[in-house]
């Protein structure tokens, strides 16, 4: 079986020794980042990969967003040196990465559009975004040239939460306690993210824009029946805005709007969520993915873990290469 690891981080040296020098890589994020060894070290990176057998990576940014870190004056030569140095990386070692996902300075959306374009045209086999922009929910206007270019291209969007302590757990709170934020918080977003992309009809407006969903769709998988029918009665609980109208407005039922989403294996070896996950949207919709090197082993640990869980599934030898390699050679225009 071949494997294609569609969501994992790595900083090209450029781009990760710039980040270092900003105030949060001074703090704990950068703390973390610089015990992770496999995050920016490309040589310690091969090895890891070649620790199994017909495994390659499609390498992505890792976090936090690069609106978190410089302002708009700055941030769109901080993409371009972020997106180049990941193409030279995944150009010098074919063999190890298969692919590269863009990374856009979403404080500047025009500047993040014309990006997204030069980084596909450029090579890039996918565009990461982040569920918000410094807070900003991404089915803002603002963000619709950069829809567009991705739109266009026919290259999917890898979509990462990215919740922080400071969206606190409750209003009588100034931050979130406990890193809920990130533990409980990222998948509540990246559902909250999925449903506004559905809703501000952006999917309507780009019906071919395909959507990859970090950890596989959060915790949509999981609220099946929440998702499908209590959204098919949007409106019944509000009486200032005419939810019922955009309901009406949409081309099809909500619920088949998250079916036609994408999600990823990197559920950290949990073998229900795993299963629950592929069930909701089926092995067509489903890319195998490690989230590599966050685990406690800096590297191998979540790749090994995912491989056991996959192979302990009961799928058919055409399903199992769809989820393996075979979505992502047609997403990622890889084949």
């Amino acid at each position: 079986m071949r494997y294609i690891d569609a969501f994992n981080h790595f900083f090209p040296k450029r781009y990760y020794d710039a980040f270092l020098e900003t105030p949060a890589g001074s703090k704990d994020i950068g703390k973390r980042m610089r015990g992770i060894p496999a995050l920016h070290d490309v040589d310690l990176r091969k090895s890891i990969v070649e620790s199994f057998d017909n495994y390659t990576q499609v390498l992505s940014h890792g976090l936090p967003p690069m609106e978190r870190l410089w302002g708009p004056e700055k941030s769109p030569d901080m993409a371009k040196i972020a997106n180049d140095g990941l193409a030279e990386v995944v150009a010098k070692n074919p063999k190890h990465f298969a692919g590269w996902s863009a990374l856009l300075p979403m404080n500047a959306p025009l500047a993040a559009a014309k990006e997204a374009e030069r980084a596909l045209k450029s090579g890039a086999n996918a565009v990461q975004l982040c569920t918000n922009a410094n807070g900003i929910p991404l089915d803002e206007p603002q963000f619709l040239p950069v829809f567009e270019a991705i739109a266009k291209s026919g290259k999917p969007i890898l979509l990462h939460p990215a919740r922080t302590r400071d969206m606190p757990d409750y209003p009588t709170e100034k931050v979130s306690k406990y890193e809920i934020c990130s533990v409980l918080g990222w998948p509540y977003e990246t559902g909250v993210t999925l449903a506004r992309l559905i809703f501000s009809g952006i999917m309507d407006r780009f019906p071919d824009l395909k959507v990859i969903a970090h950890h596989l769709g959060g915790v949509v998988p999981y609220l099946e029946g929440r998702v499908g029918h209590s959204f098919d009665q949007l409106g019944a609980r509000t009486s200032d805005e005419d939810y019922g109208a955009i309901l009406k407005s949409l081309k099809k039922r909500p619920f088949d709007y998250f079916k036609d989403y994408y999600g990823d294996t990197a559920m950290e070896g949990a073998r229900a969520a795993t299963v629950c996950g592929i069930d909701f949207f089926t092995p067509e919709h489903v890319l195998f993915a490690s989230d590599c090197p966050f685990d406690k082993e800096k590297g191998p640990g979540y790749i090994r873990d995912t491989l056991k869980v996959l192979n302990s599934l009961d799928l058919s030898n055409a399903d199992r290469e769809k989820i393996c390699y075979r979505n992502a050679e047609k997403l990622f225009g890889l084949a």
